[in-house]
């Protein structure tokens, strides 16, 4: 897994990240983003889901980092 010192970077997956910080779902629904609950959520990464659904990596990561936070 790719958990930092509570940071995290685009290749951990959308499981990984949600199995570890459950409260993150809410981002994810949030941003309409339809990889929560796809089979393949297991093998996608951030920065595969940043590109699919034309998102800043950098962004998502710092907005994701900062909820991790609270």
């Amino acid at each position: 897994m790719t958990v930092k010192n509570s940071k995290i970077s685009g290749d951990i997956t959308v499981k990984e990240l949600l199995t570890k910080y459950p409260h993150l779902l809410h981002m994810f629904l949030d941003m309409e983003l339809q990889c929560v609950g796809c089979p393949a959520e297991a093998f996608h990464s951030l920065a595969e889901v940043a590109q699919e659904y034309d998102l800043d990596l950098d962004k998502l990561l710092r907005q994701l980092n900062r909820n991790i936070k609270k």
